[in-house]
């Protein structure tokens, strides 16, 4: 199995796998080409291996559930770590720190969207590092698709925030300084989806690209220092992602002081 290679492709054995990855790339498939972006090398691998990130996390969220149902609420804890108790000490981790960088109000307000982006990120970083898997976040379309939710949402939680006068933080503190503010507060605006989707792949590709090589050259041992520096990436990545996302939409409605 090549660096590239994943257990989904053995699914190309069936002919009936075979048509439906043809459909799909008939229809998704990108057919032109610039710059950077040469001939497209369609694959349905990446939303297989985002199935089965999903599969696992709604796996975690029903066992978390399953825990606030039984007799004492989901007070006492289970004896032995298990998936339920990883996600309640995962889930509060989370809270807190989106508490922290968003007060209260706000954390309540926006930590399902916080807490959803960090699973999908997480889970999906650290599944890269299992032999036979790829990361879906190895890929801009779907860095990019988690950005652009993020930049709509900021700019519309802002907008119902503050009504139209949220558009006046782009035009800088005095209108004397407007003519200068507003186009490096537009580019600063527009770079943030691809500086945060650039950012997570960029780092996801060359984290999983270090630990291939190494567990090809030494497959026994070795590899072990450069999967625990892997799970670090994964989290601080996950991390950086959404406390970006926290700082953005704490900017867009915070109110002034007067």
């Amino acid at each position: 199995m090549g660096e590239h290679g994943t257990w989904f492709d053995y699914l190309n054995r069936f002919s009936w796998w075979g048509e439906i990855s043809h459909k799909a790339e008939s229809a998704l498939g990108r057919k032109w080409e610039w710059m950077m972006f040469g001939p497209s090398h369609f694959s349905l691998t990446h939303v297989l291996v985002t199935l089965v990130v999903l599969g696992f996390v709604i796996w975690g969220a029903l066992a978390f559930r399953g825990g606030l149902g039984a007799k004492d609420g989901g007070l006492v804890p289970p004896r032995k770590m298990n998936l339920r108790n990883f996600f309640e000490v995962m889930a509060e981790s989370l809270y807190g720190m989106v508490e922290g960088a968003m007060g209260s109000h706000n954390a309540r307000r926006f930590y399902p969207l916080v807490g959803t982006l960090w699973l999908w990120i997480l889970f999906g970083n650290l599944i890269g590092l299992i032999p036979g898997f790829i990361s879906p976040n190895d890929t801009l379309k779907t860095n990019l698709a988690l950005a652009l939710v993020v930049f709509v949402l900021t700019h519309f939680y802002g907008i119902k925030e503050h009504g139209l006068a949220y558009f006046k933080h782009f035009l800088g503190p005095s209108p004397a300084l407007a003519p200068l503010m507003l186009p490096i507060e537009l580019i600063s605006h527009l770079a943030r989806p691809m500086s945060l989707s650039l950012r997570l792949m960029g780092n996801m590709i060359a984290d999983h690209k270090v630990v291939f090589a190494f567990f090809t050259l030494v497959p026994v041992f070795v590899p072990i220092p450069f999967l625990l520096l892997g799970i670090l990436v994964c989290l601080v990545q996950a991390i950086v992602f959404c406390t970006l996302t926290m700082v953005y939409l704490g900017m867009a409605v915070e109110h002034e002081e007067h």
